[in-house]
């Protein structure tokens, strides 16, 4: 039977089913909220478009049925702070066919080199600050939630396109029993630590906003967030947010460290095909009695109050805030190479990796 192949851009519907389609149901690969990602990709809604930057998304479908997808897109902010011409491709999920992989990526390339810029890169879904990366070992380990995961053709097949690897990158996932034995928490004279609450939600995350800018304003490929973007992000989190795990430090009136920390969703998504139905409710209470499973979106500590064990500490009384709590493991979602601080943090605490992560880009000169 010949294989008829179609490729469109702005459909959504078909743009959340390929990686149905593509991996199959017993794929370790979780999507997002079908909600959240129509959210995302709105070149109104999301202050990403809408200030800095713009996008694309195409969906290829092989006989009628949705294979694969792409998103090509620019932040014009980042490209001007790090000097780059650069544009970027996100959410590339395939099956494996290499002639769908090749129309896909095309597509994404030919937008990039229509905007005059000189290299392309990702997955990026849709900054640094979000989803990076592409999975090349440990494609066995379930990933938490806001961990990349693709299965080992994606690779293969940028590979196969002329694409490279580079800036290599782990997530981890922590023991969190026995993390507490091996990092006693220590005295901190100069901060104090407190909670995030719902009650009190607005005004952590704009200090967390701010801890974070202030922290990472070094990083390769970090673009400081508004409150916008920043809120957008942040928008569902009251929902989901557990209150006796994620922290602030502060040092006087001024937020010094952060961890945001919130149970992991991955099984709630997959039990409920990563939409509202009428038994969301239901998978709802059922996920919360069982939980057991949480994950650092992030940590940070201002830039004033890095090498002081600040960090140590913040992360020490995370874990213990856990365990008391009943959690088992939290994930943490992305380090670099580079980073040789939080390496040796999660060497510290026992961590284990889980996945090897690469960037893959290609120049378009």
């Amino acid at each position: 039977m010949s294989r008829g192949y179609e490729l469109t851009t702005g459909d959504f519907e078909g743009f959340f089913a390929a990686p149905f389609h593509a991996y199959g149901a017993q794929s370790k690969y979780v999507p997002m909220m079908k909600a959240d990602m129509r959210r995302w990709l709105d070149n109104t809604d999301n202050p990403l478009f809408a200030a800095h930057g713009e996008r694309e998304f195409f969906v290829l479908r092989r006989n009628g049925e949705p294979i694969g997808r792409i998103v090509a897109h620019v932040h014009h902010d980042s490209n001007r702070l790090h000097h780059l011409q650069r544009g970027c491709f996100g959410f590339f999920d395939c099956a494996d066919d290499a002639e769908a992989a090749r129309r896909l990526l095309t597509a994404a390339e030919q937008w990039c080199a229509a905007r005059k810029l000189r290299e392309i890169a990702g997955n990026f879904n849709l900054t640094a600050m979000q989803q990076i990366g592409v999975v090349t070992e440990g494609f066995e380990h379930q990933p938490y939630m806001d961990q990349v995961y693709s299965p080992p053709h994606i690779a293969a097949h940028l590979r196969a396109n002329g694409y490279e690897p580079f800036f290599p990158m782990q997530t981890f996932e922590i023991d969190i029993a026995e993390a507490v034995a091996r990092a006693p928490c220590e005295s901190a004279p100069d901060w104090h630590i407190e909670r995030i609450t719902r009650s009190h939600l607005d005004a952590s995350m704009e200090a967390a906003r701010r801890v974070l800018n202030d922290g990472f304003a070094a990083n390769p490929m970090f673009v400081a967030l508004s409150r916008e973007e920043f809120a957008f992000q942040a928008k569902d989190m009251m929902w989901i947010l557990d209150p006796r795990i994620s922290s602030l430090a502060w040092r006087g009136d001024d937020p010094a460290g952060v961890v945001v920390c919130i149970p992991d969703l991955n099984p709630l998504i997959k039990a409920t095909g990563a939409q509202w139905r009428w038994s969301t409710p239901w998978h709802y209470l059922r996920f919360r009695s069982r939980r057991r499973r949480a994950v650092i979106i992030y940590y940070a500590v201002s830039k004033a109050m890095q090498g002081r064990g600040l960090m140590k500490t913040l992360l020490s009384t995370t874990l213990r805030n856990l365990q008391s709590a009943g959690y088992e493991t939290v994930g943490v979602t992305w380090i670099a190479d580079v980073n040789g601080a939080s390496l040796r943090q999660m060497q510290r605490l026992g961590a284990r990796s889980l996945h090897r992560t690469h960037l893959f880009g290609k120049s378009l000169a």
